[in-house]
């Protein structure tokens, strides 16, 4: 069985930082592009962050560029999220995801496997 598990979320305040980490298990991922999603309570689920199957190539949303950073350990077949200076706009529930496609990666109907989330809190 297939599955992507966060860890890593957790309540912190304004300027804090934290790490999200993803964990896949049942299938080797190191040919897959990684990333992440996220969903603010009553808002859209939207891109964060994707690393391609090497770690050589990442890309950024606008809103976090500068202070998240997408990395991948393909011996432990698990993909990370650093985030830095957080603000409360940052706070929502944080999805990893996995595709072996190589277009529409910004978009989550090019990701094939999910995780079930992660809850992150920023606090003014």
């Amino acid at each position: 069985q297939v599955q992507l598990v966060e860890s890593g979320g957790g309540l912190v305040q304004a300027g804090g930082s934290l790490r999200l980490s993803c964990a896949a298990s049942g299938r080797t991922f190191s040919r897959y592009a990684k990333a992440w999603f996220r969903q603010a309570p009553g808002k859209e689920q939207e891109f964060v962050a994707r690393v391609n199957w090497s770690g050589g190539s990442t890309y950024y949303a606008d809103s976090v560029k500068g202070r998240f950073t997408i990395s991948r350990d393909n011996a432990k077949n698990t993909v990370y999220l650093q985030m830095n200076s957080l603000k409360p706009e940052d706070t929502a529930v944080y999805y990893c995801a996995a595709t072996l496609k190589l277009y529409n990666l910004g978009s989550r109907i090019a990701y094939d496997y999910w995780g079930q989330g992660t809850q992150v809190t920023v606090s003014s």
